[in-house]
């Protein structure tokens, strides 16, 4: 099989080792061409920077380009696929880049996929891997896809690109969100240096996630915010429960504070048994540590 990726950034380049691993010919297409020198004696694999070149004549397509730049790459290559050929993207949302795909590329199949883990990852054993399709040629392949990654060890999950971004702005549109905000409130105190040498457990998972999602890429961040529709409405409501547990917190009404935290053990545990076992687990074992 031969594979054109597209896109020498991190998850590109490791699609192109992975692919590689996996006995296909791998084409890796950029833009700077001195990249793709380095990359091509590190990785054994033919780089170029003409992505027409690189998709005219391979088997498969992965569109590993961040999200800013799909549409561009998606018009320069549509002319060149073909019927027969899969195309493929694997951008962290879903209805944008498909309906782009489905815009410009008339012949080839095409597919949303969403590899939910980052380039630091050793396979996909035991990872998430999201597939969209959108009709019944690409839910034939979508399901072959899924076959192969389960033989590979991932865990497959088939769903509609809409679904899968109403997911994706609670996994990863809220988080962003408050990660952000945390990190500007923390930076703005003072003693936010001295703090981190008494940290506990909660504020280190504090800290974790708002000193990761401050250094990540801001284009894929930009852009999660900014193309996930319902993530507003999401971010909305926070900011108005994070009001009333302020307006608690001024009125020091420790009923009332108490109260709330009991309403909102009560409901996680009907949402989900399992779930509420496991928050009274880390809930003892947060206090035991900061104790």
């Amino acid at each position: 099989m031969r594979i054109a990726i597209l896109g020498a950034g991190k998850m590109g380049v490791w699609f192109a080792k992975f692919c590689k691993e996996k006995g296909d010919t791998v084409i890796l297409a950029g833009r700077n061409a001195e990249k793709l020198a380095k990359l091509k004696d590190e990785l054994q694999v033919e780089t170029t920077t003409d992505f027409q070149d690189a998709v005219r004549n391979a088997d498969s397509v992965l569109i590993c380009t961040s999200i800013s730049s799909f549409e561009d790459i998606v018009k320069k290559i549509a002319s060149v696929t073909h019927k027969g050929q899969v195309v493929m993207d694997i951008c962290s949302i879903k209805e944008y880049p498909v309906n782009i795909m489905h815009q410009y590329i008339k012949d080839a199949t095409v597919l949303g996929t969403h590899p939910v883990f980052g380039p630091g990852s050793n396979g996909v054993t035991h990872k998430a891997y999201v597939l969209t399709p959108t009709n019944s040629q690409e839910e034939t392949f979508a399901e072959q896809y899924r076959q192969w990654l389960e033989k590979e060890g991932a865990n497959v999950f088939i769903m509609t690109p809409q679904k899968h971004d109403e997911l994706m702005s609670i996994i990863l549109g809220l988080p962003h969100f408050i990660g952000l905000a945390v990190c500007e409130t923390l930076l703005a105190q003072e003693n936010f240096v001295e703090s981190k040498k008494l940290a506990g457990t909660t504020y280190r998972m504090l800290l974790t996630l708002a000193e990761a999602i401050a250094q990540e890429t801001p284009d894929l961040y930009a852009n999660v915010q900014t193309k996930l529709s319902d993530l507003g409405n999401m971010e909305e409501l926070f900011i108005q429960n994070a009001q009333t547990w302020l307006d608690l917190m001024k009125n020091k009404d420790t009923a009332g504070i108490m109260a709330r935290m009991d309403h909102l053990r009560a409901k996680l545990a009907k949402a989900d048994s399992n779930y509420g076992k496991s928050y009274e687990t880390m809930y003892k074992m947060l206090q035991s540590t900061e104790e």
